[in-house]
Formats: C-alpha cells, structure tokens, sequence
C-alpha cells in the first residue's frame, strides 16, 4: 500500500528540525523528583544531583527504573535524564557544546550510555571516560500494522517491492547504523532497501523506504496511520507499544540475524562529571536484581554477572 499522504508527511518532516523535533520532544528530557516528572527543563543538566545522558531507546524504562532507584536513594533527590541517540549526544552534547530547545546542555553529565561501546572507547581516548559496564540486551524485530494485513514473515520479505517500509537513519540512530544495516547486508537487500541513502527524515527510496529522526516516535506512528507497511525496531519498542494499545504488533527476527549477540548497553562515568558518588551508585543499582528485573519486565535481555562488574574501556580501534 502506497498513499498519498505518505508523500505529504514526508514534506512536513524533510525540513530540519521541525516536526518530529518538536511535539514530543521534551519528553526525551526528564526531571525527575520526590514531587513528580518535570519534562524539558535542560538547565538542570548543569544542576541536578545526577545527570544522565543514555541511548533514547530505553526511554519506556526510565519511571519504573528511577523511581526504584530514588525510593532506595531519597538524598539524591533530582534526577536528570536524557534519551536520545547517543551518537547525536556524543558528537553533539559531549565533544562540543549543544543545545537543545535554544538552551545550551551540560558537556559532562554524570553518566553516559551508548549501544555502541566504540562511543565510550572515544570519550577514554580523550580522558573523558575510564570504567564501563554492560547492563543489558535487546535485539532487532519487524514492526507491523496490528493483525499484520501484509502478511510479513521475516526480515526477507523486506525485499519485497509491494512494501512501504520506516527505517531509523545511518546518521543518528545506533540501531540502523550498527545493527539494521548490518541484517540488511547479511541478507544480501542492503541497497535494495536503502538505495545506499546517508540522511534523515527523507525518502532513502523515494515512496519505498522513509528514514526517521526519532524512531521509536515516528516508525509506530506511520504504520498506524497508514504511511509504512513495516519497520525495523527494537523488540523493546514492540512490547512498549503493545503495552500503549497501538494498533501494532511485532515480527520476530532469528538469530543471528536478530544481532543479539552484538548488541549490548555500556554505561561509564565521565570523569568531568559533577556527582562521581552518585553516578557510582546508579552504576551499582544497575546491578541489582530489581534494577535487571525491571529491564526484563520492558522486554530487554539480562546482563550477566561478569558484564555488571565494572572495568577499564578497551583501547579504541
């Protein structure tokens, strides 16, 4: 199914920064207190008494798991998070001065978190980071309408041309770059389906295949409303939008194709940061049974044992 209205929706997202950077934005920045949530106030990345800056798609976590750790920890009592990807943090946040909303952000929140561990080899390497640990998995899944009307089986059938398909962009987006891509060319369909495009928020095949800016936002969003046949997410994202009642339902993806195997979360502290105890101590609560339970309770992987202990960053490539 092909609509005009995708067409439509592609100009009303093409231009930089204006939709999907917009309406729901500020829910991708969190304040968290004893009296509640406080969404988009970025002046307490330089202010709060943790700071943290992690991978946008655990973004669904973020209250069950902050709420857990300040019931154990009631002196720390604000909590800044900020879910987005974390290449566009790392190179836009961390290694210069960012804004966001018009306001410039911290450059050394307390906490940073990567799917790509290569993100935190690059802060070592400056001397901006020492220690890491993986604290949990996830994994690659299809996204389709609900009642799959299209009849999607697997990752194969993304070569099929009768699909309109909303993939994360290769530029700010970690699951594409890293992972999506990777199944992609594992299949033999990497330029089939991108048209080898490098961009976001464009057609990467013009009608065929849309490349996002957000997403766990957007790619839900265009399957409802009739826009995308299908898209390439994280199996969390899928457990997520079920749990919201959104007229979506998932496609499983075999391993190895699944990228599992390759895909963990690495957290360090920066050693900039403002609140090295308390940052030492939210690395300490990730390794707690509560904190992996409620990982697991939003469709992630445990981490093991041995992945929870913290140690040295390995040398960057």
């Amino acid at each position: 199914m092909k609509h005009v209205g995708t067409f439509i929706a592609a100009l009303a997202l093409a231009s930089p920064a204006i939709a999907q950077e917009n309406a729901d934005h500020n829910n991708d920045y969190r304040t968290f207190t004893s009296g509640g949530i406080a969404y988009g106030q970025i002046g307490d990345s330089y202010t709060a008494d943790l700071v943290m800056y992690l991978a946008g798609n655990q973004f669904m976590v973020m209250e069950d798991l902050i709420t857990d750790f300040q019931g154990q920890n009631a002196d720390i009592t604000s909590i800044y998070v900020e879910t987005i990807p974390p290449g566009q943090i790392l190179k836009g946040q961390l290694l210069q001065q960012g804004q966001i909303n018009g306001e410039d952000t911290a450059q050394n929140p307390d906490l940073y978190a990567s799917v790509n561990l290569g993100h935190l080899k690059k802060l070592s390497a400056k001397g901006m980071m020492e220690n890491f640990i993986i604290y949990t998995h996830n994994k690659l899944e299809l996204m389709v309408a609900a009642g799959n009307p299209m009849g999607i089986n697997g990752p194969e059938d993304l070569a099929r041309t009768d699909l309109v398909q909303s993939h994360p962009n290769p530029l700010t987006e970690g699951i594409f770059k890293f992972y999506g891509s990777q199944m992609l060319r594992d299949l033999g369909i990497y330029e089939q389906v991108t048209g080898n495009a490098e961009c976001k928020s464009c057609w990467a095949v013009e009608g065929q295949t849309w490349f996002t800016a957000r997403h766990h936002r957007e790619t839900p969003q265009r399957i409802e409303d009739g826009e995308a046949d299908v898209g390439i997410v994280w199996t969390t994202e899928v457990v997520y939008a079920e749990a919201e009642g959104r007229g979506v339902e998932g496609v499983a993806i075999e391993a190895p194709l699944n990228q599992q195997s390759r895909v963990g979360y690495a957290i360090g502290a920066l050693t900039a940061g403002r609140n090295q105890e308390n940052a030492q101590r939210f690395l300490d609560y990730l390794g707690t049974d509560g904190a992996q339970a409620i990982y697991a309770s939003h469709g992630f992987i445990t981490a093991t044992t041995e992945e929870l202990a913290l140690k040295p960053l390995p040398a960057a490539n």
